[in-house]
């Protein structure tokens, strides 16, 4: 069984929970930019939480369905479509499942107020893992697909599995917050304590210089006293590096394993879910809490998560 590319969308990857392990060789985690819209696809389908799914980017694609039967489910805020084989048209309600018999196609047609979104199908797609994912990275053409994001024609295989899923619908709000919490860099003090104040206390737009690999931000450029590089040292999602021209860089999926800008703070786990929607020309501002709230925040995150398993169980 398989899907049909009629449209690829803007861009169209497998993602799973990232590529773990591999971060002496260079080769950085990769894997689902919204780690919750990813896992909450899954687990309303009843699949194991980190079964590779289709992330999109504003624009999804458009899909064809050749098999007998499968059922999907998409998450985030997204606008879309089931058009069945008769042509008759279904509107489509994110965190629902939808059975798919042969000749029905799915059309994303948008993000709505977000970046991206997520498709998985029960029991997920066939891809091979390449080093124990099958996160695609585009920037360094690893994963599968030869490591590039999908195009028009292509075909994207699935499991093989005919079995229809009860139709079950998660009731779930995305909650976006323009106040992003974080705590101080390696490097903080490298910045002058006018720098250090407006971090916290002005605003930071997001430019349209995002992608997986990274947000961009301008507003309020942020003076280095020390220096504006610094020996290349290991980097992780959230990190914020701050480039000699002052204006902060979010570290997000698909970032590089090491860099030489300073590090003025990271933001914390339980908020790059919601960085990551926010489009460009928001502005945000910055928070700060210690690592004892990181910790906790991030506890109340995974629980929310598990929250919503408990829940769905319920239905099966």
């Amino acid at each position: 069984m398989t899907f049909k590319i009629l449209r690829p969308g803007t861009h169209t990857t497998i993602q799973d929970d990232g590529r773990n392990g591999f971060y002496h060789l260079g080769i950085t985690v990769s894997g689902a930019i919204d780690k919750k819209n990813f896992k909450l696809a899954n687990i309303i389908l009843n699949n194991n939480v980190n079964e590779p799914s289709l992330e999109f980017a504003l624009q999804g694609p458009l899909l064809e369905f050749d098999g007998s039967k499968l059922s999907i489910c998409i998450t985030g805020e997204v606008n879309f479509d089931i058009i069945r084989h008769n042509e008759e048209i279904e509107e489509g309600y994110c965190y629902k499942i939808y059975n798919l018999n042969k000749g029905d196609k799915v059309d994303i047609k948008s993000t709505i107020n977000s970046l991206y979104g997520y498709l998985a199908i029960k029991d997920g797609f066939d891809f091979n893992n390449i080093w124990k994912s099958c996160s695609i990275n585009t920037k360094a053409k690893i994963g599968p697909n030869e490591g590039m994001k999908f195009d028009t024609n292509q075909i994207i295989p699935t499991k093989n599995n005919s079995a229809e899923v009860k139709i079950k619908q998660l009731r779930y709000k995305n909650e976006r917050s323009t106040e992003i919490r974080v705590i101080k860099g390696t490097n903080f003090n490298y910045f002058s304590k006018g720098a250090q104040s407006n971090f916290f206390n002005k605003k930071f737009k997001i430019t349209n210089m995002v992608d997986r690999m990274g947000i961009r931000l301008e507003g309020n450029k942020l003076e280095n006293i020390v220096s504006s590089n610094i020996k290349s040292e290991g980097l992780i999602k959230g990190v914020i590096q701050v480039p000699g021209d002052g204006n902060p860089i979010i570290m997000l999926a698909d970032h590089g394993t090491i860099g030489g800008y300073p590090k003025i703070a990271t933001v914390i786990s339980a908020d790059l879910d919601n960085l990551s929607q926010l489009k460009p020309n928001t502005e945000i501002r910055f928070k700060e809490v210690s690592l004892e709230e990181a910790e906790n925040l991030f506890m109340s995150y995974t629980k929310e998560i598990n929250k919503y398993s408990k829940i769905l169980n319920e239905y099966n």
